[in-house]
């Protein structure tokens, strides 16, 4: 990858590279992973510092094993190149991607890469972010670039785990996201029940978990007994999917095997259910801290179902703008960790390459 990126961009030099001392201080950065320091010390070797100022390297959240995999090889780069290291939280890779306007090259044809340009766009703070993927559910309130508040997230299972799921319950593949979209879109544009005529649509009627938020009780003392337990649990921004997937395994159980209608069904029913309550907390959080944009980012934010809906209720509501990825950079990758780590490097937040260590729960905030 190293290679293939350094050519394309016009950055692959041969010449005399890395020395002897050099060599052996990689060894012993890349110490659990020699073969990688084998190719990288006879790649090193041969050629000279590439025209480069930064290293961007995802410090976390994540599997760890892979994130310490990523970590050394930036600090080896860092260690033969003589550059900085920018630790980059992935999280926030997922917020500032969508806020870039972004066009390919005009020569991207001839160089066949992915070659962008690109600028900020005027953002009009507060700003509301909801971040959904395999790994997160996050409401994340931002009153300034590069300042963040977790106002949200998932007590248990993240929505694209929840997809992955409801997938595998219903006897499809993996990823599951794209598969359940696919069978909801399908009978959404059929225009059908969403079960076959033996099944009532209450079968297939699923729970809409933490949606409804209750008042307070009228008793002032009632009220501050309430306060002080934190409420009921539907009184907040919190999301929880694990519920939502038992219910669809109950459904499962209960109508196995399954037709191929009832499967349709089901994945409209659940990719509704999992819209709905995506789509009113994210209202309900706009509502409370006046956000002025609102942002979508993380895998899940590919699916067409959700972002039509997120759309139309903001429209609905008279409210803030909405920006999402480009739906093929919506998973993580490494155009979005660039992104932040160009900002960070405009601050001079450098990491120091013997503290920097991989972080698997790490927050935004």
């Amino acid at each position: 990858m190293l290679r293939q990126t350094l050519q394309e961009a016009g950055l692959h030099t041969l010449n005399v590279g890395l020395t002897k001392s050099h060599i052996t201080e990689l060894k012993a950065i890349l110490a659990r992973e020699p073969e990688l320091h084998k190719q990288l010390s006879e790649f090193l070797t041969m050629r000279e510092k590439p025209d480069i100022d930064v290293i961007a390297v995802t410090h976390g959240p994540g599997l760890e094993p892979a994130l310490w995999v990523g970590i050394n090889f930036a600090k080896a780069l860092s260690l033969a190149w003589d550059i900085p290291i920018v630790a980059v939280n992935h999280m926030e890779g997922h917020i500032v991607l969508p806020m870039m306007e972004m066009t390919k090259s005009e020569h991207s044809h001839i160089l066949q890469n992915m070659r962008m340009f690109g600028r900020l766009k005027q953002i009009d703070f507060p700003v509301l972010a909801l971040l959904i993927s395999g790994g997160h559910t996050e409401l994340v309130l931002s009153k300034q670039f590069g300042t963040y508040q977790i106002i949200g997230q998932t007590r248990d299972d993240a929505v694209g785990e929840a997809f992955d799921k409801v997938a595998r319950l219903l006897g499809l593949g993996y990823p599951g996201g794209p598969l359940i979209s696919h069978l909801a879109e399908e009978e959404r544009s059929r225009g059908d029940a969403l079960g076959p005529s033996k099944a009532s649509p209450q079968e297939f009627k699923l729970p809409r978990p933490m949606l409804h938020a209750s008042s307070a009780p009228a008793s002032p003392r009632l009220r501050r007994a309430w306060q002080s337990s934190g409420g009921p649990r539907e009184n907040n921004f919190d999301f929880s999917f694990s519920g939502l997937k038992t219910a669809v395994r109950k459904i499962v159980e209960a109508n196995s095997p399954l037709s191929d209608e009832m499967k349709s069904g089901i994945a409209r029913e659940f990719e509704d259910a999992a819209t709905e309550v995506l789509v009113k907390k994210t209202l309900r959080a706009i509502e409370e801290y006046g956000a002025n944009t609102v942002i979508v980012g993380g895998g899940v934010s590919a699916n067409t179902h959700i972002r039509r809906c997120l759309a139309e209720a903001l429209e609905r509501e008279g409210c803030p703008s909405l920006l999402v990825p480009p739906p093929e950079l919506a998973t993580d990758n490494a155009i979005m960790i660039a992104l932040v780590g160009y900002f960070h490097a405009l601050k001079s937040d450098f990491a120091d390459p013997a503290l920097l260590t991989a972080i698997g729960n790490l927050r935004l905030a």
